[in-house]
C-alpha cells in the first residue's frame, strides 16, 4: 500500500449583523483555553414548530451548533443543567451575575418560529457576560423550509464563529471523497458527498469505475476527478447541478491531480506520457491547454495561489519528491521544502495564502504538514503509518486527510477521515459509513 501511494505521488442565508463591541480570540497561534459558551434551549414563540424525529426544530438546531462549535475545538459548552436564569422570552435582557459565577464568557439566546406551515424564522443574539454587552443581534432573521434547517443550524454556528474568532466560519460546507470498501484485491472506490460533520451522506458515482482526488470548482458548479473509465486514467468534471459527466480534455495518455483556478474558469492537470509527467494549465471555456512544465521528471500536485499568480507542486527534478513553487506561466521555479531525508507531496495552498499544507514522508511515517510558501516555519500536524491528502476549510485553519494505520499479516486496517486545526491541537475523527480517502472540503454554501 505504501508503495502504491509513494507511486501516485508521484505520477442559502445573506445577513447582516450589528457588532456593539468586539470580542475575538487568536486562532492561528499557541493553543489557548476554549471560550466558555452558553446556550440555552431556543424559545418558540409558536406552538410546537413542527416536528423532527419527534423532536422540535428548535432542539434540533440548537444541537447542530452545539456540536459544531465544540468540534472546532475554540469553544467549551457549559451544560445546561448548571444554568440559574431560565429566559421565557427572546427580549429578556440576561442576569450577568447569574452568567458570570457560572464562568460563562458568553450567552447566546434564539428564538424561531413556524410559518405558513413550511418556513422556519430563526433569529439570535450574543452578549459578552464579561463586558456585559450585547455584541451581535441580527438585523434580518434567517428564514429557510424545513427541509434545509441543517443548513439553517450551521449557518448560525458560521455567524457565532466569525463573531467570536474574526475569522469565517466553514460549517456550511460539504466534503467530497472517496468512499471504499471491499478487498485490497478488489477494491470498490465511488466519489461520496456528505455535509462536514458526516450528516446527509450519499454517493455520486456507482463504484463500477475506480475513482481518486476529487476537487471542488471554487464556483461549487463541479467536482473534477480521475477516473479509470475502460482502463484509461482521465480528469472527469461531474455537473453538481445536471448530475452529468464529462470527459477533461483529449489527452492520448494518463491524466490526473486536477486543480481548479480561483476564477474557476482554468484547471491545473498533470499528464503523463513516456515516464514523464508535466503540468498543464486549461482553460474551461476554449478546452485550449498549455504546457506548464518540461523536461525528463516528474512534476505533478499543482495548486493554485489564492490569487492565482503563483503555482505550488511537487518534482522529483532535484532527485526525490520536494515542493516547488513557481509562476502562473512556469517561470521562475523555485524549491522551498529542504528537510533532509524527507520526500513532499500533495501540496496544498491555504486559502488565506499564508501556508502551504503537504505531506511529508520519512523513514517508515507519513506526516501532515505546513509551512510558509517560502519554505520556512515548517511544523508537523499529524503522523501516522499512512497519512496524506490535506484538504484546507475554507477559512483556512482546519485541515481533513486520511490515515491508515497498520493492519495485521492478514488484514488492512481501516481508512478514516481525520480533522486537525493549524496548531495541530485538536484532531478528529470524521465518521464516514465506510472507509474514506481523498477528502476535498467545499467552499462556503450560500
Amino acid at each position: 500500500m505504501k508503495k502504491f501511494l509513494s507511486l501516485m505521488f508521484s505520477a442559502l442565508f445573506i445577513f447582516t449583523a450589528s457588532a456593539k463591541a468586539q470580542l475575538s480570540i487568536n486562532i492561528s497561534g499557541a493553543t489557548q483555553a476554549p471560550i466558555p459558551v452558553a446556550f440555552p434551549q431556543i424559545i418558540s414563540d409558536n406552538t410546537g414548530v413542527g416536528k423532527f424525529f419527534g423532536l422540535s426544530y428548535g432542539k434540533k438546531i440548537r444541537d447542530v451548533v452545539l456540536a459544531d462549535l465544540e468540534n472546532s475545538g475554540l469553544f467549551r459548552i457549559i451544560p445546561e443543567r448548571s444554568y440559574i436564569q431560565k429566559f421565557t422570552s427572546y427580549y429578556d435582557a440576561p442576569i450577568y451575575g447569574d452568567w458570570s459565577i457560572l464562568n460563562a464568557h458568553v450567552v447566546v439566546l434564539a428564538d424561531i418560529i413556524e410559518q405558513e406551515g413550511s418556513v422556519l424564522r430563526l433569529q439570535f443574539k450574543i452578549w459578552d457576560i464579561v463586558t456585559q454587552r450585547e455584541i451581535l443581534s441580527l438585523d434580518t432573521p434567517y428564514t429557510s423550509d424545513k427541509e434545509n434547517w441543517r443548513r439553517m443550524a450551521h449557518t448560525m454556528a458560521d455567524t457565532i464563529y466569525e463573531r467570536l474568532t474574526g475569522d469565517k466560519g466553514y460549517f456550511n460546507t460539504i466534503i467530497s471523497y472517496i468512499s471504499e470498501s471491499g478487498p485490497s484485491d478488489k477494491r470498490v472506490k465511488r466519489l461520496a458527498l456528505m455535509d462536514q460533520d458526516g450528516d446527509g451522506h450519499h454517493f455520486l458515482t456507482s463504484g463500477n469505475n475506480l475513482v481518486l482526488t476529487p476537487r471542488f470548482s471554487p464556483d461549487m458548479r463541479y467536482i473534477a476527478y480521475l477516473s479509470y473509465i475502460n482502463n484509461k486514467p482521465r480528469v472527469y468534471m461531474y455537473d453538481l447541478e445536471t448530475k452529468r459527466t464529462e470527459l477533461l480534455g483529449n489527452f492520448p495518455g494518463m491524466t490526473f491531480a486536477p486543480r481548479f483556478s480561483p476564477d474557476s474558469k482554468h484547471i491545473l492537470l498533470s499528464y503523463a506520457k513516456n515516464g514523464i509527467t508535466d503540468i498543464y494549465e486549461m482553460n474551461l471555456i476554449t478546452r485550449q491547454s498549455k504546457r506548464l512544465t518540461s523536461g525528463p521528471h516528474i512534476d505533478t500536485s499543482p495548486c493554485y495561489s489564492p490569487d492565482g499568480s503563483k503555482i505550488v507542486f511537487n518534482s522529483d527534478r532535484g532527485g526525490n519528491q520536494q515542493i516547488y513553487i513557481m509562476n502562473r506561466d512556469g517561470s521562475n521555479v523555485e524549491r522551498i521544502s529542504f528537510r533532509q531525508g524527507s520526500r513532499y507531496a500533495t501540496p496544498v495552498w491555504s486559502p488565506r495564502g499564508d501556508y502551504i499544507a503537504f505531506t511529508r514522508m520519512e523513514g517508515n511515517s507519513f506526516y501532515i504538514g505546513v509551512m510558509y510558501p517560502d519554505g520556512s516555519g515548517e511544523r508537523t500536524l499529524a503522523s501516522g503509518y499512512i497519512v496524506e491528502g490535506p484538504t484546507w476549510s475554507p477559512n483556512g485553519r482546519v485541515i481533513m486527510f486520511q490515515r491508515q494505520n497498520k493492519g495485521t499479516a492478514t488484514t488492512n486496517a481501516p481508512i478514516q477521515l481525520f480533522s486537525v486545526d493549524v496548531t495541530g491541537q485538536n484532531e478528529r475523527l470524521i465518521l464516514t459509513p465506510g472507509d474514506g480517502s481523498d477528502p476535498a472540503w467545499s467552499p462556503l454554501l450560500q
